[in-house]
Parts: structure tokens; sequence; C-alpha cells
């Protein structure tokens, strides 16, 4: 199963007053959002399993740190170990350079952030970039058999959809987002423009 373009990471605590996780995935579903990372680690496992269970009615869900039930795939920390994740169908890693982009073997794909700054994550850092994107991407691509690709990328942090073609150009495969889509008063709109800039 091939990655899709466009992840978006979850955060209910960074949507505006009224507004549910799952109204808001919903909305981005009408728009083409295929594929969510469920973040919300600080409820307890059954309410992660509920919510998994109620976002997989509109896309597909990755789980962060722990497979659950309804996800089709499991988001690790960079160093976390491979754990339940083996029983997925795919698992992908949060990576911060190029390092651990290499160290990486078995993941589906990996995040690589932060890019910019980010609301999201103040002080987290330092950014990387487009050159540390360029190199996480070439961490992923060891020599290998031609027609073998190399890791899948996620440029993730501070992305917004000015930023997309020059990822794109760098190799990354796709994007990660949080906060811009969490954030917004319009989410849809937000996933549109993005998936706009990486058809």
């Amino acid at each position: 199963m091939r990655p899709p373009r466009l992840l978006v990471l979850t955060d209910r605590r960074q949507l505006p007053a009224g507004r549910s996780l799952v109204e808001t995935v919903a909305r981005c579903a009408q728009v083409g959002l295929s594929t969510v990372v469920l973040r919300e680690l600080d409820l307890p496992e059954a309410r992660r399993a509920d919510l998994a269970l109620a976002l997989a009615e509109h896309v597909r869900v990755i789980s962060a740190r722990t497979l659950l039930p309804a996800a089709v795939g499991v988001h690790l920390a960079s160093h976390q170990p491979t754990g339940d994740a083996a029983a997925a169908a795919w698992h992908g890693r949060s990576c911060h350079d190029e390092e651990q982009v290499a160290a990486a073997r078995g993941a589906a794909y990996v995040t690589i952030s932060p890019v910019a700054g980010t609301a999201s994550k103040p002080g987290y850092g330092p950014a990387i970039g487009v050159a540390g994107v360029r190199r996480a991407v070439a961490a992923g691509a060891p020599p290998r058999p031609p027609g073998c690709a190399g890791v899948p990328v996620f440029a993730l942090g501070g992305v917004t959809p000015r930023d997309v073609a020059g990822l794109r150009e760098a190799g990354a495969h796709g994007v990660a987002v949080m906060g811009a889509v969490m954030r917004s008063e319009d989410p849809a709109d937000v996933v549109a423009r993005l998936m706009a800039e990486l058809a």
C-alpha cells in the first residue's frame, strides 16, 4: 500500500471552539483527504480506539505509538521499538535528521521535521529547511537495485501550500501537517489547496 501524498496529524486541542475532531476530518475527507495520523496521546487507549473507529468511517487511520483496532498502521517515534506495529499492514516513523531516516529500516514512510518554525511545537527545532529534507531523502535512498525506490519521506512542521513545490523538488514524497489544518476556520480549504499543490 503506497502512502498518500498528504498526511494530516490530529490534535483536537488546536481545534476552534465547538468543533469536533471527527467533524473536522469528515469535512477534509469530502475534498479528498484519505489518511490521518491519530495522535491524541493524552487520552486513555480506549478513548483513542473509539476515536479511531469514528474516524475510520471517513479516512484511513494510522495510530500514533500503538496499534488500535481500526487503524491500518502505526506511526512510531524515531527510537520506539517496533513492538505491535509489526502486526500492522505498515508503519511509519518520526525522524528529525538523516541518521534517523537511514536507521528507519522496514518503515513504509518517515516524516522529517521540523521543516520550518511551527506554532504547534514552538521552540522545537532547529528547522531543517528544504536542504534538510533533501538530505533526509538521500539518507532514505541508499544504493538499491534498479527500480527500487527509497523510503517515502514526508516533510512536516510549518508546511504551507506555498512550500509544497520546493519540498517536492527536494525529493519529498509528500507533506504532513497538523496545526495548519487543525487551527483553520476552513480546514477543508487548507487540505484542498495542499492537495492541489501535491497533484
